[in-house]
């Protein structure tokens, strides 16, 4: 997606912010008492890189010789660094001759300003807090890391790392804020966040230079002056006023049939997937759908009183299944207009213009020479999709000029297989079974991807699937494994 002329680059909506410096006047801010340097002062900048980690670090050195002091900054960045850890350590003190080296010691941070949480409670940052000493201040943002290419069902302990974090610095030094999410609700974009963690350390009293100092840095810096300062001074207002902040970002109460809200009980999100597949193909086929599910419902409440899980585990799985994203639903969800609302709301720019990356099957390369790879289109497949949304209704028939591949074929009988299964485990139910008849049917929740990466995928969750019915299929298994 680019502009079409100079000027008409696309950039984030917010990037010219109706939110500015002036509207957040700093005499309204309290002036903090600084901190005393003795000797040396520590400040240690963590996060991911390419997010400003290190121009934050430039910034407060510049803002330290711009305060008469002595400054220096030394970046400490993985073999990755866009996306991977980088940690800033700086060294402000009175006079030059006061630092002999940069690299922070074991406890040597009287500051940690933490832009991601992962990061803020790894050993290499967690080392230069001493408890009871160091100021932390961490976004609560939480970044999935790189391992989660290889592991898709990777869930970050968020709860774990905060622990970590209060424990080597003390729960009274610690605070937590939600700078990404503001960043992303009053900017535009997440990477204010870690200038609003500065303006929040600093109005706690735990940066040694001056405000003014800060804000002239960064206006020498020229870089997005006008969010940097904005977001500096509402991260002062934050420290001090925190439900303030979080009513400037707070979005409109979402509409009731908005897609973007999530569902109160099961039944909602039944009736919204219900909603959904209509969309996809044809009441009928939602109808199916509904059945099904209610099926379930009824014969678990009936097989195993008390007990749940079975009805939502196969809402979820029958619904993934059979709502599989085939050309017509990648042709329907671009001619139904959501996916240009949402682009109109987070990018502004006179003229953009559209290229999409699609991969068909049948045109890049024959399914039997391997993975295919992505071919991009310009603005005039837009009406072309439109048009091919509009016969949804060949999908699975003979007339189905996509349906005869192999992918294809396998998802259509994927659903097949799902609900043969569901009728099985269904009809041997019972209170001693009733986990393992939930997790055979959670089964198709981990199959992911596209192509020949979910052909991988379904091979493994088969596999899986397998080995649960023979353990569902054979009570003394069950049996042994309990003794």
């Amino acid at each position: 997606m680019r502009g079409d002329g100079a000027g008409d680059a696309p950039r984030p909506r917010g990037e010219v912010t109706a939110l500015s410096a002036d509207d957040l006047p700093a005499p309204d801010l309290p002036a903090p008492v600084l901190p005393a340097i003795d000797g040396t002062y520590g400040i240690l900048v963590c996060g991911i890189g390419g997010t400003g980690i290190v121009t934050v670090g430039a910034i407060l050195a510049m803002a330290a010789h711009l305060d008469g002091k002595a400054a220096g900054v030394i970046d400490m960045a993985g073999l990755a660094q866009k996306g991977g850890s980088v940690l800033s350590h700086i060294r402000i003190a009175a006079r030059p001759d006061d630092i002999h080296a940069i690299r922070l010691p074991a406890g040597g941070a009287d500051l940690v300003l933490g832009g991601d949480l992962v990061i803020t409670a790894s050993r290499a940052a967690l080392a230069t807090v001493k408890a009871g000493a160091t100021r932390v201040v961490v976004d609560t943002a939480e970044v999935m890391p790189g391992p989660f290419t290889r592991q898709p069902d990777l869930r970050l302990p968020g709860e774990r790392l905060r622990r970590a974090v209060t424990d080597a610095a003390g729960t009274e030094q610690c605070r937590f804020v939600e700078a990404t999410r503001l960043a992303s609700a009053l900017f535009g974009q997440s990477i204010a966040a870690n200038m609003m963690l500065l303006g929040v350390g600093w109005q706690l009293g735990a940066v040694p230079v001056s405000a003014a100092a800060i804000e002239q840095a960064i206006a020498l810096n020229g870089e997005a002056v006008a969010m940097n300062r904005a977001a500096f001074r509402l991260g002062r207002r934050l420290a001090i006023d925190p439900a303030g902040v979080a009513a400037l970002a707070a979005p409109a109460a979402p509409a009731a049939d908005s897609p973007r809200r999530l569902s109160a009980s099961l039944d909602e999100t039944i009736a919204r997937r219900v909603a959904f597949l209509t969309a996809y193909q044809n009441a009928a086929y939602a109808e199916h759908y509904r059945r099904r599910v209610d099926a379930v419902r009824a014969a678990e409440a009936a097989q195993t009183p008390g007990r749940d899980g079975l009805g939502e585990a196969v809402a979820k799985s029958l619904f993934k299944l059979m709502a599989y994203k085939d050309e017509y639903e990648v042709a329907r969800l671009w001619s139904d207009g959501s996916f240009q609302r949402q682009l109109a709301e987070t990018v502004e720019g006179e003229r953009l213009r559209i290229t999409l990356h699609l991969a068909p099957t049948w045109l890049v390369r024959s399914e039997r020479r391997g993975p295919v790879r992505k071919v991009s289109f310009g603005p005039w497949i837009v009406p072309v999709l439109r048009l091919l949304a509009r016969f949804k209704g060949l999908r699975g028939t003979p007339l189905d000029p996509f349906g005869h591949s192999a992918e294809r074929r396998a998802e259509r009988a994927l659903i097949g297989d799902y609900e043969a299964v569901l009728d099985e485990v269904l009809a041997g139910l019972s209170p001693d079974n009733h986990a393992l008849a939930v997790a055979i049917a959670a089964v198709p929740e981990k199959i992911r991807g596209f192509g020949h990466v979910k052909t991988g995928s379904i091979a493994l969750a088969k596999a899986e699937e397998a080995m649960l019915l023979a353990e569902f299929r054979s009570p003394a298994v069950r049996l042994e494994a309990a003794e």
